[in-house]
């Protein structure tokens, strides 16, 4: 555990239980061949996690200057770093199968955060979303599949459909699927990396 208390990183056995339900549960889409988005990322143990258990490739958004000096040592070339502010991520280099997010607990940020993601272009119509918090102050989100407690901790699992409006009132359109080799790209303090698509 990191000296900086702002880094909380999921405990090992939340992590080991939902990327067991992710593995099992029929969940689609499924985890194999997926890209995976860990937001609120700390370490990067979530999105590395994942990435070990077969997503094709990663992406972690985190801002925080000592979580982020943390997230690139231990990264290193095995994904695409975006530092951005997650509850206003910015328009999305492509769309992601998966997203786990675990922002700080009773800060209210789930729900705004996965407006955002959702209508930035992050999350592809369709997409699959963990969300960390609290057991006793799990957020009310729309489209849920199914909710675990581990200890203090509380998974929610959902189903991400409709895009929110833009500030132009249309509905963005989903991204692109997911796939293909992992490229290591860190696109800085909110500079957008339109190159690669696979990561």
């Amino acid at each position: 555990m990191p000296a900086d208390r702002s880094v909380r990183p999921t405990a090992e056995r939340v992590r080991e239980a939902a990327f067991n339900r992710l593995l099992h549960a029929g969940f689609d889409p499924p985890l194999e061949g997926a890209a995976f988005l860990d937001v609120f990322a700390g370490t990067g143990a979530v999105g590395l996690e994942a990435l070990s258990r077969g997503a094709a490739r990663a992406g972690f958004i985190e801002r925080d200057p000592a979580a982020l000096a943390l997230l690139r040592g231990n990264v290193g070339g095995e994904g695409t770093i975006h530092a951005r502010d997650a509850a206003a991520p910015g328009p999305a280099p492509a769309a992601y199968d998966i997203a786990w997010l675990d922002p700080p607990w009773r800060s209210g940020l789930a729900a705004p955060t996965l407006a955002a993601l959702g209508r930035e272009g992050w999350l592809r119509p369709g997409a699959l979303v963990v969300v960390e918090s609290a057991h006793d102050d799990a957020p009310d989100l729309p489209g849920l599949i199914d909710r675990r407690r581990y200890g203090r901790a509380a998974l929610a699992f959902l189903r991400f459909s409709a895009l929110p409006p833009n500030r132009e009132g249309r509905e963005r359109g989903g991204g692109v699927h997911g796939g293909g080799a992992c490229a290591v790209r860190d696109t800085g303090d909110g500079v957008q990396d339109r190159g690669g698509r696979g990561r």
